[in-house]
């Protein structure tokens, strides 16, 4: 059998620019090796990638006075034919009234029915925009979505202080970057929940979402 020699291109200081469906050559370093862009950076590249949030310069929202079914501070839908990954989300607590504070990440397969629109933003500053529909809540918990069930409410992420924050025992940050994200196939909803007892806590909070054609994922 004849030896098959694998050779690149080096582009260190002048990266390539091809169109699409065109054969290239492999991009290399100075030292030979292969450079390989992760899937996170290339779905930004391509402009896959969307971010949602709620609040704003010194205008935090306000969560729940608890948990409560069907209720959400922000969402991203996906219709049949989408498939929506969310791979990070991130709650700031500005105040952090009340006590019992919980925070929780969830999915169902159907999209909100009812609550603020809101354009997902592009991570590719400039790039095209999501095929996907968000909500986020200007009220506490005004974003609706479907009831939550043991058999069909996909819990990502759920975190709860069981301690007063008058008391000094108080957090202030919270930030889910999982190991595995989960593939939402549309229609499905992906949404986040903020609540406190008595008094809702005051946050920001945002999460990124890659989107992808069905087709591409199955």
């Amino acid at each position: 059998m004849a030896d098959i020699t694998l050779q690149g291109l080096v582009g260190q200081s002048a990266p390539r620019s091809d169109s699409d469906g065109i054969k290239a050559d492999i991009k290399l370093n100075r030292r030979a090796e292969v450079c390989i862009c992760d899937w996170y950076t290339q779905m930004a590249l391509e402009g896959r990638a969307f971010q949602v949030k709620a609040g704003t310069v010194t205008a935090p929202l306000v969560g729940q006075v608890v948990i409560t079914d069907t209720a959400a501070e922000m969402c991203a839908d996906a219709s049949t034919g989408t498939t929506l990954i969310p791979v990070y989300a991130h709650i700031a607590v500005n105040l952090g009234t009340g006590t019992l504070h919980e925070y929780a990440a969830k999915s169902v397969g159907a999209k909100s029915t009812a609550g603020t629109a809101f354009v997902p933003l592009p991570l590719y500053i400039g790039g095209p925009a999501s095929v996907c529909a968000a909500r986020v809540a200007a009220t506490a918990g005004s974003v609706t979505v479907t009831a939550e069930l043991a058999t069909t409410t996909r819990c990502h992420w759920h975190v709860a202080n069981p301690l007063a924050v008058a008391a000094g025992h108080g957090f202030t940050s919270h930030m889910w970057q999982p190991r595995t994200p989960p593939p939402l196939v549309g229609p499905a909803c992906f949404y986040i929940q903020v609540s406190a007892t008595t008094t809702g806590p005051s946050y920001f909070a945002s999460f990124d979402y890659i989107e992808l054609p069905t087709v591409n994922v199955e």
